[in-house]
């Protein structure tokens, strides 16, 4: 089996037996006469769609589906087989390119417990949420100005999650529950209909039977996932765009895939359609006050370099969304190792969160020694064989997506402590950095970044 095809099918689908983990676009070439496809047409002009957009797209044989006009971006579908060439001609365009589809993080999951089925005077936090712990020191951050969450000024720190949606009416998040948007096609409702985005918010800003990083952060939904399968690159694009434009402080990003290109010759050319998009809308967040986080990844792969992730296939594979501006997260586990799964990489990584493990007796060779208490426990909705939401309850998951929100939660009671839109993306991310605790090498290495994050550390650096 090629590289390529072992990063596709990944490292927990092997253990675990998912089909798939992550999913790469169509890649150059095949695109076929007669076969609608949709691509994504960038214009040189970020700020907003230039004149004659609309017939260079309708030259080439194309017609607009959506329009990013703030990000000076459309989607396209054509049955031009060579639309790509014909549209590349024009002045106005930048780059265009098959729109890539991008999927929730596939995690480890571990069996889930019913609100109703917790024994009278059980501690949930105490006995299941080791990674929180680690975070707040057993919750010594909580007790320090803009530690739960509440804010110098008294507004409200938001954290948007793009993601599968969230269990709003779940007890232990319904108080923290900022709204929510959907950006699913067919489907209005930001509810949760997966659990992968519940359990998101529940790291972090779960006040109940479970606890956030952030209990009193309020959380949002924008929802970009179905109950199935994954989303077009312009609508988490979009998704993020909105988010900035609501004025939320945080966003968390915990999906996820790889662009791959066969020719090596198209390294830097071929993924600037897709990847650009992302850095567009990225930049649009972050110029706008929003510190952006984003899960690292679980194929156990180097990022570092796209020739190392293609391995022996010709050309370059780039992990995607994954920009140096936004805050990239690896997992680590209860012991403050690097959990199994967890893709690292020197400069592809800015600090490592707990995401949880099987523990350390687990052979990821085998499947042998797995112990669930080693899981991130939090929130997530229970569902019926046609994922509607019929109740609420608590799960363990393993993933740099557990990791992200806890970093997503962090930056936000760092803006708490100093109030709304007083700190900027860059000097929140750098107060995570240069407050995490360094592990493994001394100072910035490829496992952790500049270190594991720490929430006391954070809220009391000079």
């Amino acid at each position: 089996m090629s590289t390529r095809k072992k990063l596709y099918a990944g490292t927990l689908a092997v253990l675990l037996g998912a089909a798939t983990i992550f999913n790469a676009g169509v890649t150059k070439g095949e695109a076929e006469s007669n076969t609608e496809n949709t691509y994504l047409v960038i214009f040189k002009d970020q700020q907003g769609l230039p004149s004659g957009y609309a017939e260079a797209i309708k030259k080439a044989g194309g017609q607009v589906e959506d329009k990013l006009d703030k990000l000076g971006a459309v989607e396209v579908t054509s049955k031009n087989a060579n639309f790509l060439k014909e549209v590349k001609k024009s002045s106005i365009v930048l780059e265009a390119g098959v729109e890539n589809t991008v999927y929730p993080e596939q995690t480890i999951d571990g069996e889930t417990v019913e609100v109703e089925d917790l024994i009278e005077g059980a501690d949930f936090y105490n006995q299941y949420m080791w990674d929180i712990k680690q975070v707040t020191n057993n919750g010594e951050s909580w007790n320090l100005p803009g530690g739960t969450g509440l804010s110098a000024d008294g507004e409200d720190i938001v954290v948007g999650v793009i993601d599968t949606g969230i269990d709003y009416n779940h007890p232990d998040l319904k108080d923290n529950y900022a709204g929510g948007k959907s950006f699913v096609p067919g489907y209005d409702d930001p509810i949760d209909q997966n659990s992968h985005g519940t359990h998101v918010a529940g790291s972090i800003a779960a006040k109940g039977e479970a606890l956030g990083v952030g209990p009193d952060l309020k959380v949002a939904s924008y929802r970009v996932f179905g109950p199935t399968g994954g989303a077009a690159t312009s609508h988490i694009a979009e998704a993020l765009m909105t988010a900035a434009d609501d004025n939320v402080d945080v966003v968390n990003m915990s999906l996820g895939g790889y662009d791959w290109f066969q020719d090596p010759e198209y390294a830097t050319k071929d993924i600037v359609a897709d990847v650009q998009l992302f850095n567009r809308a990225i930049q649009y967040a972050i110029q706008k006050g929003v510190t952006v986080v984003g899960s690292a990844g679980n194929n156990a792969v180097d990022l570092s370099s796209s020739g190392k992730l293609s391995g022996d296939d010709n050309g370059a594979t780039h992990r995607s969304p994954s920009s140096q501006t936004m805050i990239r997260v690896s997992a680590g586990g209860a012991l403050k190792n690097l959990a199994f799964y967890s893709n690292y990489g020197v400069g592809k990584i800015d600090v490592m969160a707990p995401g949880g493990d099987l523990g350390p007796n687990y052979d990821p060779s085998t499947g042998a020694g797995r112990d669930n208490s080693y899981l991130a426990f939090s929130t997530v909705p229970l569902l019926d064989a046609n994922k509607n939401v019929i109740g609420h309850g608590y799960g363990g998951k393993g993933g740099t997506s557990m990791a992200a929100p806890k970093v997503a939660a962090l930056a936000g009671v760092v803006i708490a402590k100093h109030g709304k839109d007083q700190l900027n993306p860059a000097q929140v991310k750098s107060i995570i950095q240069s407050s995490a605790e360094d592990l493994f090498k001394p100072g910035y290495d490829e496992q952790t970044g500049h270190g594991l994050i720490n929430a006391v550390n954070a809220l009391t650096i000079k």
